[in-house]
């Protein structure tokens, strides 16, 4: 910290030349990092935006391209999601030693390639873009991680590769610095959450962000709560403006469509800035366990959202007992394109067909008959009422239906606005009075976190595949199995053809 105070000066601002002069919460996080008992493997900074990211990833680089964490020959590297927030970084760490009069003889920038390069001791810092192809090769020592919260899912081929390059060390080092997530799914959030827990002391983890509740645990805290703006902006005060977040926060609470950005970016939680149909927090209330006498007293609805070839195949099962809605979810997938699909989506589907979550079919696309011999096992001597469907390649499962003799209360139902209406109207009812048992499942948790909902312009609701951030079939199918128990919707009466 002293070596950036004496020889780092702003680069940029109203303060441009002048000695750059750490704030509290630099601070902290650097005590933490550099003089932790042991060694630190991984440093985690999230807050809200504005609050100098860009200015702390970059004395983190010069402190170990030219400053006393440099090492010979080693490598500093960030990434970010695109080239032009990595330039932002590599221009603020070029103009930061080039506004020094003791650091700009030491290095040398290379602009084309967003690289500079320390003198003494032949040290190398490049900033990588996911956009590039750039992000393999190479062993840095150092790697630090801009803005992961922008990755979507818990996994992410980019990362991975900055990640794995790492493995020549012994003891590197890994930072993340970036605004929240918006769903717990996400990555950075499975860090984070991991980190709090784990308690494990090589591990960094500062995270500022504001409360949602009150300390009774139900009244939502207002958006224009000062306290909590500072909560989530440490900078607050010093140069990051609270006028500023004073005007987005009116906003906000003027605007419901402008709250779940001034959130994610003001007050760094996390929330969805798409529509989203349920809340995390809503979704973790009812986590509570299926109750298998529901199931064998019945009646059973189920809702089945078929897949593609090489997608999720889903079946949900409800049986309300005691006004709580138990469910029970079933999952299909190709077994040859389980790989694939996980790298294509960012979800560890390997992970949950190893442990029993997904069952897969033999072959490289979904097999309909072997889909049908499951649930014949999965739904043999249950009080079924009713499945609802998608006719959209039912034909094949009706066939192979057919030929294992199988016969189920299929209904009808078309996922337009219509039919699902009600449906998600009754779904939420029930997740927001906390009736639904869903049991934590993780691939139903997924569909939960990636769902959204578009509406028409008369307001009607449904949830759109296309519009969301992943897999929904789980969703989907949960909200159908829902519409089949509240019966089928009314056909419109076309009033024209009445009138002549």
């Amino acid at each position: 910290m002293r070596f950036i105070e004496k020889h780092c000066r702003v680069p940029e601002g109203d303060l441009v030349g002048q000695a750059v002069q750490l704030a509290p919460f630099q601070e902290d996080f650097f005590y933490s990092v550099y003089d932790n008992k042991v060694h630190t493997r991984t440093a985690i900074l999230s807050m809200a935006r504005k609050n100098a990211k860009t200015a702390t990833i970059a004395f983190i680089v010069i402190v170990h391209l030219v400053g006393p964490e440099a090492k010979y020959n080693s490598r500093i590297s960030s990434g970010a999601r695109s080239r032009k927030q990595a330039a932002e970084v590599y221009n603020y760490a070029s103009k930061c030693v080039e506004q020094s009069q003791t650091l700009r003889d030491l290095v040398r920038t290379v602009p084309s390639h967003k690289k500079i390069v320390g003198l003494l001791m032949n040290t190398e810092y490049e900033a990588l873009a996911a956009e590039g192809a750039t992000a393999h090769g190479g062993s840095p020592i150092v790697a630090i991680l801009d803005e992961l919260g922008q990755v979507k899912g818990p996994t992410d081929a980019f990362v991975d590769a900055m990640v794995t390059s790492q493995g020549a060390y012994d003891n590197p080092l890994l930072i993340v610095i970036s605004t929240q997530a918006p769903t717990d799914a996400d990555m950075l959030s499975i860090m984070i959450d991991d980190a709090i827990r784990a308690q494990d002391p090589s591990i960094v983890c500062h995270l500022y962000t504001a409360d949602r509740l009150a300390a009774d645990g139900k009244t939502e805290i207002p958006l224009t709560d000062r306290k909590q703006w500072a909560k989530a902006n440490p900078a607050m005060g010093l140069f990051r403006s609270e006028a500023d977040i004073a005007d987005k926060a009116e906003k906000a609470t003027r605007m419901p469509s402008a709250e779940s950005a001034f959130r994610v970016l003001y007050l760094n939680q996390r929330v969805n800035m798409v529509a989203a149909f349920v809340s995390a927090s809503v979704w973790a209330a009812n986590r509570a366990e299926p109750e298998d006498e529901a199931f064998l007293a019945g009646p059973v609805y189920g809702g089945l959202d078929l897949s593609a070839t090489t997608d999720l195949t889903a079946l949900l099962l409800t049986a309300r007992a005691g006004g709580k809605v138990s469910v029970r979810p079933y999952f299909w997938m190709p077994q040859m394109s389980v790989l694939d699909a996980s790298k294509r989506d960012r979800a560890p589907y390997d992970v949950w067909v190893r442990e029993g979550l997904i069952r897969t079919t033999p072959g490289m696309v979904i097999d309909y008959e072997h889909v049908a011999r499951d649930m014949a096992g999965l739904l043999a001597d249950l009080p079924l009422a009713a499945i609802a469907f998608d006719p959209w390649r039912m034909d094949r499962l009706k066939s192979a239906c057919d030929r294992i003799g199988l016969v189920l209360p299929f209904v009808p139902f078309i996922q337009g606005y219509k039919s699902f209406t009600p449906a998600l109207d009754a779904l939420e009812a029930d997740l927001l009075k906390g009736n639904v048992c869903h049991g934590g499942n993780p691939v139903l948790a997924m569909c939960a976190a990636n769902a959204v909902v578009v509406k028409d312009p008369a307001l009607n609701r449904k949830l759109d595949k296309n519009k969301s951030n992943g897999r929904i079939d789980g969703l989907v199918a949960l909200a159908m199995a829902e519409g089949a128990e509240a019966g089928p919707v009314e056909e419109e009466v076309d009033i024209l053809s009445l009138i002549g």
